[in-house]
């Protein structure tokens, strides 16, 4: 099962109601759009730096095998494993990613997928931040009296008329 992380700015108010709505989950796992497309997956997700240094490592790659006069096939086998490289580290790279910009590791879950992870994050978020149980149980008013049948700040009934 692969582990998801939970990502929150740092300005965020573990008390706010919509504290999570800008979280991001990220899954540790093999990416497979990262493997087959490389840089073009890190700038769909916006993750520019990233991206910028996957491609200059795929140019490099290429170059290189140009530069040692490897056979096509070499080539091919050269990037097929950088692609495979970078379907491995694309998880890592995103949360390097968040982590620079502020957004950075708050928690951390196994799940078999997302919908299972994002319940157990959201589940431990509300417990750790829930309002904080009372202590000691609320002061009666000295104006309630206890045992009596009227409510409030109303006289008990007069019996006697």
């Amino acid at each position: 099962m692969p582990t998801y992380t939970l990502h929150l700015p740092d300005e965020v108010d573990p008390g706010a109601p919509d504290a999570l709505d800008r979280a991001k989950l990220v899954a540790d796992r093999f990416i497979w759009p990262a493997f087959w497309f490389t840089a073009l997956w890190f700038f769909w997700h916006r993750l520019w730096l990233a991206g910028l240094i996957v491609l200059a490592a795929e140019v490099a790659a290429w170059l290189g095998s140009l530069a040692l006069n490897l056979s096509a096939w070499a080539g091919f086998v050269v990037m097929l494993l950088l692609s495979l490289l970078i379907g491995l580290e694309a998880s890592s790279l995103r949360r390097w990613t968040y982590e620079r910009r502020g957004q950075p590791l708050r928690d951390a879950v196994t799940a078999s997928d997302a919908k299972e992870a994002e319940v157990k994050l959201v589940g431990r978020w509300l417990d750790r931040h829930a309002a904080p149980a009372l202590a000691s149980p609320p002061r009666m008013p000295p104006y309630a009296k206890t045992g009596s049948p009227a409510l409030g700040l109303f006289p008990e009934a007069d019996r006697h008329r």
